[in-house]
């Protein structure tokens, strides 16, 4: 049990297809209390749920400060603390760089990179004050290469812009 006695929180995490919630699995047959934040859309009490018992699921729109803000509180207040952040939330759009709209593209950035401070900022106060803690920012090869399959030119500045942040949060933090 690599992870016992530890609370991973993953964003974005509950499409049973995705790598949020392969994470969620693969963190608590290791042992750790999992809490899923999600879109209601996306049921992430259910995906919770599915885990077993103890974990937790709750909605939270990672584009939303205050919401990052109240589901750190709210995982605090239910498991008792916070080990790990797994920034997954992300969304792409597969467009060419003349077809990028402004509005493509504050809601690639807005998700991809805000979501990641964001909910970055919601907990490391508690990870401070247990003076341990662990951040995974997920990123993507379009960050590196400059494009990918399904991302256009917004979503790779975005995942760039997210392994900037990661490793500034290192430097900072670590």
């Amino acid at each position: 049990m690599l992870l016992k006695d530890k609370v991973a929180v993953i964003t974005g995490g509950a499409g049973l297809n995705g790598l949020g919630y392969a994470t969620a699995r693969q963190m608590a047959a290791h042992g750790a209390k999992v809490a899923i934040l999600d879109l209601a859309r996306a049921e992430p009490a259910g995906a919770a749920a599915r885990l077993g018992d103890g974990h937790l699921g709750l909605v939270a729109d990672v584009t939303e400060k205050a919401a990052c803000e109240a589901a750190a509180a709210e995982v605090l207040k239910v498991l008792g603390r916070i080990d790990i952040l797994i920034n997954n939330a992300g969304i792409t759009q597969p467009v060419k760089t003349l077809e990028i709209t402004g509005t493509d593209y504050d809601r690639i950035l807005d998700v991809n990179l805000r979501g990641t401070l964001y909910m970055s900022q919601a907990v490391l106060p508690a990870m401070r004050q247990h003076q341990s803690g662990s951040i995974v920012c997920i990123s993507s090869v379009s960050a590196q290469r400059g494009g990918g399959i399904f991302g256009g030119p917004h979503y790779s500045a975005a995942k760039a812009g997210v392994l900037g942040l990661a490793r500034a949060m290192a430097r900072e933090f670590g």
